[in-house]
């Protein structure tokens, strides 16, 4: 492995076990909230602030507690940062075809948006799309592990 790929790999197993962390964001949950005023309101804020993913279960597209209270702080982040729009990408795992998981990352894609628009945030700032099994967030890991992460929706600040 030679050595740019060998950072790409530990920046992916480092971002990974952040995105598996299943705690809030939040000072008091052990994620530094962004404070810098030059920052406000950019994607890191963001992440740092809402978090971007919300998680499924298999063969799933209906929100959990913990993918509201994700989704619930992204629509209050959002409400502050009116200039801002967030594309929201709905993922899948590997198994099933390729037509049958376009379908699923969409129902998940637009349940997360659903979300966001039934909590405040005007329809005109979401968009939605579904990249099924072919954009996998982790390629690397456990079966079980790869197929947990790539079930997710993940919101993207435009």
């Amino acid at each position: 492995m030679n050595r740019n790929r060998a950072k790409s790999f530990v920046s992916l197993v480092g971002l990974a076990f952040l995105v598996a962390c299943e705690c809030e964001t939040g000072k008091d949950k052990g994620v530094e909230v962004i404070e810098d005023e030059a920052l406000r309101g950019t994607a890191a804020d963001f992440i740092a602030n809402a978090g971007d993913r919300v998680f499924y279960a298999f063969d799933k597209s209906n929100l959990s507690s913990e993918a509201e209270a994700t989704l619930l702080r992204q629509a209050e982040w959002l409400k502050q940062h009116e200039s801002r729009k967030v594309l929201i990408e709905g993922h899948c795992d590997e198994r099933g075809t390729r037509e049958y998981n376009l379908g699923l990352g969409e129902r998940r894609s637009d349940a997360a948006a659903r979300y966001l628009l039934d909590h405040g945030v005007s329809g005109d700032r979401v968009r939605t799309i579904s990249y099924g099994k072919d954009r996998p967030i982790v390629a690397q890991g456990t079966a079980d592990e790869i197929h947990r992460m790539n079930r997710v929706s993940i919101s993207v600040i435009e």
